[in-house]
């Protein structure tokens, strides 16, 4: 195998595992829209099923950050020798620009739905104001990367292997963005009443923008390379 056939094999690899982390961090976060709602169930269930897909959603964005930095000049350390971590953590291209505020929102996810488990389980007394802050700037933070990444050249980096879904990966995930802004919204709790501010966008929200990053994700993950056929016996 030569290293271009080696390179390519990685990409392909590490888009499968992005795509899967995708796909796996948005079923968790569709799914646990209606067992939070689910009164038979104890709320640490919906909330941990949260917290999880959240970790898969910040897997995922690692290794899109890292699939951002594919075919760009390597970097020499100052000490000497090359540092594969200053070559991820130096922008140079908006697709990695894009992909560091995704995987900084994934972070913000981390914070507020273990916040939101922790005080489930009666293992912590979160505020209504330290849940929602990390929803709100992970929210932000989705859409402002979604935005970026439907450019033109951020889609040609990204989706080179899936160039006839291009499109449709891009405008899914803006899309799913927008309604985990809404649901950020609608669960902004009111100090007045202490109720949230629409708990039906808070729920709706989150369970049709984490559809939307569900298809964008199963289009992103790579086809099954197609045999080529075997010659004939001479």
């Amino acid at each position: 195998m030569t290293t271009d056939d080696g390179q390519a094999t990685r990409r392909r690899r590490l888009l499968r595992l992005t795509g899967l982390g995708f796909v796996v961090g948005s079923a968790l976060f569709a799914v646990g829209v209606p067992l939070s709602l689910t009164a038979s169930l104890p709320l640490t269930v919906g909330c941990a099923v949260f917290f999880a897909g959240s970790v898969f959603f910040t897997t995922a964005g690692f290794l899109q950050l890292v699939l951002s930095t594919d075919e760009l000049p390597s970097l020499v350390h100052p000490a000497g020798g090359r540092s594969w971590f200053a070559r991820l953590g130096r922008p140079r291209t908006v697709d990695w620009t894009a992909s560091a505020i995704q995987f900084a929102g994934t972070l913000w996810f981390n914070v507020t739905t273990f916040r939101a488990l922790a005080d489930a389980a009666g293992a912590a007394d979160a505020s209504a104001q330290a849940v929602w802050k990390p929803d709100a700037y992970g929210s932000v933070a989705f859409l402002v990367s979604s935005a970026m990444a439907f450019a033109p050249e951020v889609r040609r980096r990204r989706h080179d292997h899936v160039r006839d879904r291009s499109w449709a990966i891009g405008a899914l995930n803006l899309v799913g963005s927008v309604f985990f802004g809404l649901s950020a919204i609608g669960a902004y709790t009111l100090s007045s009443t202490d109720e949230l501010l629409s708990a039906w966008w808070s729920n709706v929200g989150t369970f049709l923008g984490a559809l939307c990053f569900l298809v964008g994700a199963v289009l992103l993950i790579p086809r099954t390379p197609v045999p080529e056929p075997v010659p004939p016996l001479a």
